[in-house]
């Protein structure tokens, strides 16, 4: 008969506990630091939602200055705030209208915010040039 030579007989295969203590230590210190990262992903792409619904709000009140003004036949001119709903949510806008150095031509930036109290921390600002000159030309002719 022959005899085996076991080396590992006896032996229990597993962890020991400072090594059980060292792999927790680890887990400690990267899952504050993962979920850290991962509040800062989720916090960006809330930032980045409300600045484009307010880029949607800004651009939709140049809409409206622009047909109030052909409808009107002047164009907005100082400063105007107010309010709009968006996404069930309020939205604050600021419009100020000053002239250029080019006649006729006016310079809206309109500024758009969630805190009405704070215009100077607006989450998105649209800056657009009008024209002045409303005059629409008659282009069809009546009766003859």
């Amino acid at each position: 008969m022959m005899s085996r030579n076991n080396r590992n007989s006896g032996k229990v295969c597993g962890f020991t506990l400072v090594e059980v203590m060292v792999a927790l230590a680890i887990v400690a210190i990267a899952l504050p630091a993962l979920m850290f990262t991962l509040y800062q992903q989720v916090d960006g792409t809330a930032y980045l939602r409300d600045k484009s619904q307010a880029q949607l709000v800004a651009i939709n009140k140049l809409t409206e200055i622009r047909i109030l003004a052909k409808a009107n036949g002047s164009l907005l001119s100082g400063r105007e705030n107010g309010q709009a709903q968006m996404a069930d949510r309020q939205w604050y806008w600021w419009v100020e209208s000053t002239a250029t150095e080019v006649p006729e031509f006016y310079r809206v930036a309109i500024s758009v915010g969630l805190e009405e109290e704070q215009p100077d921390q607006t989450l998105h600002t649209l800056v657009a040039y009008l024209s002045a000159d409303l005059r629409t030309e008659d282009t069809g002719d009546a009766g003859g």
